[in-house]
């Protein structure tokens, strides 16, 4: 496993990426900007402001420093627990709440972003993404795809299939597993016998590694090395970040009910944030009155998204089905001609 921060702020100098003061910081103050997010969705939620959430509580490391690793050109596919990577790349923070929200004008793209709409269904965003680095291949554009998914979706057989094809073809991708110890109620390791997850990519012919998913610098260390080399020509690269989902699955679930409060403990210890604070305090980069402005704006960062969010007009009746076909087929027309009818006419 590549481990270059530890839990107590100690750094492998010699293996940590050339990373200025600066960029230290924005990683730092990207990870308590997606904390600060995250929370006050889980409020929003409990509110009935918002819908089922997935909390990235705990996974802020592996979100944002694999994000800051992407270059402009470079496209983005998420699943669903992301916020950190959508964060990082620049969505919008009231988009986001408003797709919790079920409103779908949340998922539109916004102009010069280079990331994919949420994928729900559970591993069915790594066919999507390997699809999309072929056909950039074949183009001949000089891009890499850094694709999402968590160590559940490794069961599903469109990852295998996903990442064989990215095998044969050695398409330009990255395929990063969130590896956060539960599929659910599932654990590890009732979901396979193989000593890691990163040892799959071998059996597709190409790299795996295994890296501290709670470790910033070695997220972006590998990250960038695996993109760089995708951008190049030689193929994909599979890195399973350890990480632990600190929260609940999402908010309709209750992880009280099959796992251990001393793990959670323990995993405690580990989190990111925290450690990366350790390190700035070592080096001078960190002090109480930068701690407390980092904070506040984050705070009202996402405080005046939420208002954005909530001052956007309800979606039209026509939305719920202009944006599947190009065209609107006979029998959806007819639904949308019965819908607004029935609305006009209060029934």
């Amino acid at each position: 496993m590549l481990r270059i921060l530890d839990e107590n702020g100690n750094c492998d100098e010699a293996l940590k990426p050339n990373l200025r003061d600066q960029q230290i910081k924005q990683l730092y103050e990207l990870m308590v900007l997606t904390r600060t997010f995250d929370d006050l969705a889980l409020k929003l939620q409990r509110e009935g402001r918002i819908g089922t959430y997935p909390s990235s509580r705990g996974q802020e490391a592996t979100q944002v420093a694999s994000a800051c690793a992407l270059e402009d050109h470079d496209w983005l596919f998420p699943a669903f627990r992301e916020s950190g990577a959508y964060i990082a790349k620049g969505w919008p923070m009231e988009m986001q709440y408003q797709y919790w929200a079920g409103d779908e004008r949340g998922s539109r793209l916004p102009e010069n972003t280079r990331i994919f709409t949420v994928s729900i269904p559970v591993g069915t965003q790594v066919p999507h993404a390997v699809g999309f680095a072929w056909a950039a291949k074949l183009k001949g554009d000089k891009i890499a795809v850094l694709v999402y998914f968590g160590d559940g979706a490794t069961s599903e057989g469109d990852v295998h299939e996903g990442m064989n094809f990215a095998g044969v073809f050695k398409v330009p991708v990255v395929l990063l597993c969130q590896n956060n110890q539960w599929a659910i109620s599932v654990p590890r390791s009732r979901q396979t016998a193989a000593a890691t997850l990163a040892q799959r990519a071998f059996s597709y012919g190409f790299e795996g590694l295994q890296v501290d998913g709670n470790d910033v610098f070695a997220v972006y260390k590998a990250t960038t090395e695996a993109l760089d080399k995708a951008r190049a020509g030689k193929g994909p690269t599979l890195i399973e970040c350890v990480t632990y989902r600190m929260g609940d699955h999402t908010t309709s679930d209750d992880a009280l009910r099959y796992r251990m409060k001393q793990e959670l403990e323990e995993w405690g210890k580990r989190v990111p944030i925290e450690r990366l604070r350790k390190y700035m305090n070592g080096i001078g980069l960190w002090n109480d009155d930068y701690e407390k402005t980092v904070y506040a704006e984050a705070a009202e960062n996402v405080r005046n998204a939420i208002e954005k969010f909530e001052s956007v007009k309800p979606p039209e009746i026509r939305d719920l089905f202009d944006w599947t076909y190009e065209q609107l087929p006979p029998n959806l027309k007819e639904q949308y001609e019965i819908l607004a009818r029935a609305v006009e006419g209060g029934n």
